[in-house]
């Protein structure tokens, strides 16, 4: 190897490890292609629900939901800002009024679900769906979706 490359070598090689080192900077194109192909951060990302307020959904939500053997369970619960809350259901076109059964109330699964907890231990918890601030969509006993045409959302009275 000639001298002047033995000499040359380490130089180029040296310029050639910092050029490797040294940041691009970010200019035309490039940039806003870039931008656009990296992942949304979690926060602007909009097919994630945003988190519910527990506090925000105190109020009453009022709907009629499905009977098997009537027409329809006149349903109100009552969410309170302390945590109580009372379940009120008036089976259609069977006479006389029902009283509200007390109870308590948590949100659950990062704010998607919301779990009514009966006072009366012989009363199994209701699960509903928090489809927005303004409506509640009642779920099966295992906290699952009900498959049916049958509208078994509660909206938020005004």
């Amino acid at each position: 190897m000639p001298t002047s490359l033995k000499t040359l070598l380490p130089v180029l090689l040296a310029v050639a490890l910092l050029a490797g080192c040294k940041p691009e900077a970010a200019t035309g194109p490039a940039t806003e292609a870039s931008a656009t192909d990296a992942p949304a951060p979690e926060a602007a990302r909009t097919d994630v629900p945003a988190p519910i307020d527990p506090a925000a959904l105190a109020g009453t939500f009022t709907g009629t939901l499905p009977c098997a053997d009537c027409p329809g369970i006149d349903t109100t619960l009552e969410l309170r800002d302390d945590g109580s809350a009372a379940l009120t259901e008036v089976y259609q076109e069977r006479g006389g009024g029902a009283e509200p059964a007390p109870g308590t109330w948590t949100v659950e699964d990062a704010g998607t679900r919301l779990r009514f907890d009966p006072e009366d231990k012989a009363s199994a918890d209701r699960l509903y769906a928090i489809a927005s601030g303004d409506e509640l969509t009642q779920l099966d006993m295992e906290g699952n979706q009900i498959e049916s045409s049958f509208n078994y959302s509660l909206k938020r009275e005004p």
